[in-house]
Order: C-alpha cells, then sequence, then structure tokens
C-alpha cells in the first residue's frame, strides 16, 4: 500500500474535525455565564479526533512506515493473518450488548447498566484478568458518574423503583449529591 493510500484516512479525518470543529462555534451561544456551554464536549472530541488522526497522518506518511511485503504490520498477527480479523459472532454479541445496555440503562440506571456493560464487552472482547475487569468495570463508570453528574451536571438515568434508590444511595456514598 502507498503512503498516499496509508496517509488517505487519517487526512480525511482531520479535514472532517476542523470542518466540524468549524461549524460548531455557534453552539455556545446559548450557553449560561460561568458554565460549559452545549459545544464543549462535541469540540473537546474533535479535537481529540484531530489529534489521533494528525498521530495516524505523521506515522503512515513517515520513512519509518513499512513497505509492502516487509514483515508483519502488527506483530500479534504475525504468526496468525487471521487472528487479527473480527469473528462475526462476536460482533453481533457486541452489537447485543451496546442494544442491551441502551435498552437497560433507564431501567437499571446509568451506573449499574455501565459497570455491567464494561464487565461483559471486555469479556466479550477477551480480558481474561478478573481484576482488570472489575477494576474497569467499577472504576469506569464511577469517574463517568464525577464527570457527567459532578462536574457537566447532566442528569444520567438513575432507573426505576429499587434501582433508582440504589443509585441515589450510590450518588450520596460518592458525595455526587
Amino acid at each position: 500500500m502507498s503512503r498516499l493510500a496509508r496517509a488517505a484516512p487519517p487526512l480525511l479525518g482531520l479535514l472532517a474535525a476542523g470542518l466540524f470543529l468549524t461549524l460548531s462555534r455557534d453552539l455556545d451561544q446559548v450557553a449560561r455565564p460561568g458554565q460549559l456551554g452545549p459545544g464543549f464536549w462535541p469540540r473537546l472530541a474533535l479535537g481529540g479526533l484531530a489529534l489521533t488522526c494528525l498521530a495516524r497522518l505523521a506515522r503512515a506518511v513517515s520513512p519509518a512506515a513499512r513497505a509492502p511485503g516487509v514483515g508483519a504490520a502488527d506483530p500479534a498477527t504475525a504468526a496468525d493473518p487471521a487472528a487479527g480479523a473480527a469473528a462475526p459472532g462476536r460482533a453481533a454479541a457486541a452489537v447485543g450488548l451496546i442494544l442491551l445496555y441502551v435498552w437497560l440503562a433507564p431501567v437499571v440506571g446509568f451506573a449499574l447498566a455501565t459497570a455491567a456493560f464494561v464487565a461483559a464487552f471486555m469479556a466479550l472482547a477477551g480480558a481474561r484478568s478478573a481484576a482488570a475487569i472489575a477494576g474497569a468495570a467499577v472504576g469506569g463508570p464511577v469517574a463517568l458518574l464525577y464527570v457527567f453528574v459532578k462536574l457537566v451536571y447532566l442528569p444520567l438515568p438513575k432507573g426505576a423503583g429499587p434501582f433508582e434508590t440504589a443509585t441515589l444511595a450510590l450518588y450520596r456514598a460518592l458525595g455526587l449529591f
């Protein structure tokens, strides 16, 4: 694959991020003074996309980029070229997990649904360390709760019935309320 062909996707991503960053300038006209406007998070994500595309573009055009046929691009797939291919069953299960998460979040609440989703998705993706799965399943939702509830004041689904009670108890324990 030529350098130009390797550079095209990150270059297009960089251009798209720049375009959408430019178009998002007017999003904060409705922002209240002293608070983050509705354009903050999209612009933050677009900035991250632009930086990632810039790094991938630099790697694609660098002279150190491998020429076609000179070794394997990924050491993990060097022994088995098919190892990097996504299995259709796993992909379908991943989509099913995402749909289940979207359906369950309003019922059981953001915190519980996200913890279960992270654990299930990591297991599906092949994570084997129970400690890593547990750490991500607990730490990830807690970090997201602090960001969205405490910093951004975004109301997240608390769940229904006993799940709402449990979510409110968790919020109090974490000092969010």
